[in-house]
């Protein structure tokens, strides 16, 4: 479960969203964007049925919220007297406050917030990867692209490859995260492709650079957490900046 991915759909609509983990759905339903009604595909059954027909789904996704009480007989002090040195109370100050951007708040950040602004900064930066990424693999190749040629294309493929990262940096670009499964399969068959060559060449330190470099890539668009988008972007980073290196330098 941990790892599930899910794929979700209104009842009115025909066009599926996702993969999703637990982590999104979660994001997904503290802002409204999903109700227990919404629909899920159910690979054991394979069929679409409502998030309410999963116990386990609706106790992680739309957990139960405590209700606070008060006493019948508790008596409560008046706290409306005007502090006069008080500063005034803005619209920016409360949202800072929600959103933990203040002294008193910033060890309270709400974690669906805190998710978003990860996933974020995930998709950011799976974005530069891959026009890093592009860019080296396309610029040693640049005029087979110029003026190209069945055959030569074939005796390119890392051109094609980095023309199909660009694709995928600008769909991403435009919010489009059902391309994070084609990111992933582009990380894997990246360092596939550009292995096997690197390896008949006995270039084993570019190797590793990519190798890094597409691990950072993949791991951009699966944590929502701070610390693993900081990892996977730092080691991205420096994997794919070693590799353009080589590329751009030999």
């Amino acid at each position: 479960m941990a790892t599930q991915e899910f794929y979700i759909r209104n009842a009115s609509e025909t066009e599926a969203r996702g993969p999703f983990t637990h982590e999104h759905l979660i994001s997904l339903a503290e802002t409204g964007q999903i109700t227990k009604e919404t629909l899920y595909y159910d690979s054991t059954k394979e069929e679409w049925v409502a998030m309410s027909e999963d116990k386990d789904l609706v106790a992680i996704v739309f957990p139960e919220k405590v209700v606070l009480k008060l006493k019948g007989k508790t008596k409560l002090k008046t706290v409306n007297i005007t502090d006069t040195n008080a500063a005034p109370i803005s619209v920016d100050d409360m949202l800072a406050a929600a959103e933990g951007r203040t002294a008193d708040t910033q060890d309270r950040l709400d974690p669906g917030i805190a998710r978003a602004r990860a996933a974020t900064i995930g998709l950011y930066s799976a974005v530069t990867l891959l026009v890093i990424s592009a860019l080296a693999l396309i610029a040693p190749s640049i005029d087979v692209l110029i003026s190209p040629t069945l055959g030569t294309i074939i005796q390119h493929p890392l051109a094609l490859l980095g023309v199909f990262n660009l694709v995928l940096a600008l769909m991403l670009l435009l919010q489009v995260t059902q391309a994070y499964p084609l990111v992933r399969f582009s990380a894997a068959l990246g360092v596939g492709m550009v292995g096997f060559l690197l390896w008949t060449q006995g270039q084993t330190m570019p190797l590793s650079a990519f190798a890094i470099g597409s691990a950072g890539l993949y791991f951009c668009t699966v944590f929502v957490s701070f610390a693993g988008i900081g990892l996977a972007a730092g080691l991205g980073l420096t994997g794919m900046l070693g590799y353009a290196f080589f590329a751009l330098t030999t």
